[in-house]
Parts: C-alpha cells; sequence; structure tokens
C-alpha cells in the first residue's frame, strides 16, 4: 500500500525556519512525483512544492520562492521542505502527496489520483 506521512510541522516566530518531512513507503520511491500542498483556515488547498523524480526538476508556487526548498533524499526515502523566512501567511496544514503532477502543482489533480499523509500543522506567529 502507497503510504506518505509528514512530520516536522511546529509553531515558529516570523522569520523563522522549519523543514518538514514526507517519508514514503509501499511504492517504488523514485518513479513517483512528490509534492507538497498546505491549507489555511478557511481556505482551499493549494500547491507549494513539488518534486519530479525522474529528473529531480522541482516547482514552487510563486509565495514561497525563494523561501522554500523541496529535495529527497532516496536512501531514505524522505522528501524534505526547507522552510525560511516564515510568514504568519504561511500557517497552515502541510501535506504531502504521491503520485501527482508537478507542473502548476494543481491540487485538483493531486486529490483525484494522489496518496496523501495526514498532515503537519504549521503556526507561524508575528
Amino acid at each position: 500500500e502507497m503510504q506518505v506521512v509528514e512530520s516536522g510541522g511546529g509553531q515558529v516566530q516570523a522569520g523563522g525556519s522549519l523543514r518538514l518531512s514526507c517519508a514514503a513507503s509501499g511504492f517504488t520511491f523514485d518513479d513517483y512525483n512528490i509534492g507538497w500542498y498546505r491549507q489555511a483556515p478557511g481556505k482551499e488547498r493549494e500547491g507549494v512544492s513539488c518534486i519530479a523524480m525522474s529528473d529531480g526538476t522541482t516547482y514552487y508556487d510563486d509565495s514561497v520562492k525563494g523561501r522554500f526548498a523541496i529535495s529527497s533524499d532516496s536512501r531514505k526515502r524522505t522528501v524534505y521542505l526547507q522552510m525560511n523566512s516564515l510568514k504568519p501567511e504561511d500557517t497552515a496544514v502541510y501535506y504531502c502527496a504521491a503520485d501527482v503532477l508537478c507542473s502548476g502543482i494543481t491540487v485538483a489533480q493531486a486529490m483525484n489520483l494522489g496518496v496523501w499523509g495526514q498532515g503537519t500543522q504549521v503556526t507561524v506567529s508575528s
């Protein structure tokens, strides 16, 4: 069974950093793209970042470009999201999903076909 599990969320002050982890199991790690998405209270889920395992190409939403970095470690079967210069508007539940299309980091496709984790809360205080 394909499974992804997020960890690393927490509470941090504005300007701080967090690193989220997405541990994958039940599938060949390098065969499936993995994306990060987030959902703030009262808002729709949105795509944040994605990594294409075929060639390592990374994708970012404009709101996080230059602040967040996605990476993968095949030996650990884990995808990371390094989040720097965090802002209060980054507060959300962060999800990772496997078997997604990276182009556009489209939530709809990911919701239909992706394998999702339970999410991890990130809270940024001002």
